[in-house]
């Protein structure tokens, strides 16, 4: 009888440890879907506020908010605006000194002046050096082609910084100089002048396409970009005072 019993127990326990292990079992995926939980939770807690951060700053340009297109305005305004303050409220720049009027029309100069630049263009034109030497004057009236001392021979000096013996290359140059937009300076001074190219005065920072494509008809890209870097145009121009005296063809600032 003792036997019955025992196999009557353990009968009656089959179906507890059922219980016990379905009950087991339908506990087991909570601590899984807890974890799961948490995972999704985790982008959101203070202690992931970086990463959220990140997240988000990629999101909010793809739906259109702020962060996105504003980025580019202030960059392009704060360029404008850079350039506005160089030409209007920066004392001793290359821009605050050139507030003048940049001009085209050869007719808005002085008779003595469109003369002696008309006479200039038909001597370089002409390939004969030699036909400037009439229009530079002498002795103190000399036209300056150096910077510093004056020379006793400008036409020899010109050849000499030609890039030919024969000096062709120094002509087109001034040819290129003085088809360009002109300025007048120094109204009212001993240095009332008319000179050319109007980029003697401008800064070239501040340069529209049109103009840099102008200048680029001078000089070269990678010369304009070593002059931007020192501050101001170094190559060329020419100067003719009001009385129609040519008073320099220089190179440097």
């Amino acid at each position: 009888m003792s036997i019955g019993k025992e196999k009557v127990s353990r009968i009656s326990l089959a179906p507890v440890m059922l219980a016990l292990s379905l009950a087991a079992g339908n506990l087991a995926p909570a601590p899984s879907a807890y974890a799961l939980s948490e995972l999704h939770k985790i982008p959101g807690q203070p202690n992931d506020q970086p990463a959220q951060g990140s997240a988000q700053g990629q999101s909010q340009p793809q739906g259109g908010t702020t962060p996105g297109v504003p980025m580019a305005d202030p960059l392009v305004n704060s360029q404008n605006g850079q350039n506005t303050q160089g030409v209007d409220k920066t004392p001793g720049t290359q821009d605050n000194s050139k507030l003048v009027e940049v001009i085209y029309d050869i007719s808005k100069a002085p008779e003595p002046v469109r003369k002696m630049r008309q006479q200039i263009v038909e001597a370089a034109a002409s390939g004969d050096l030699e036909r400037l030497r009439p229009l530079m004057g002498t002795g103190a009236e000399q036209t300056q082609v150096t910077v510093g001392e004056p020379t006793d021979d400008p036409i020899g000096t010109l050849k000499d910084l030609s890039g030919d013996p024969d000096g062709d290359e120094i002509l087109a140059i001034m040819l290129d100089i003085v088809s360009t937009g002109f300025v007048h300076v120094g109204q009212g001074t001993a240095e009332d002048m008319y000179v050319w190219p109007y980029f003697a005065e401008k800064d070239l920072k501040s340069l529209t396409p049109p103009e840099r494509v102008e200048l680029l008809r001078i000089v070269t890209a990678g010369d304009l970009s070593d002059m931007q870097e020192f501050g101001g145009y170094n190559f060329y121009r020419l100067g003719i005072a009001p009385d129609g005296k040519w008073k320099f063809f220089t190179a440097g600032d």
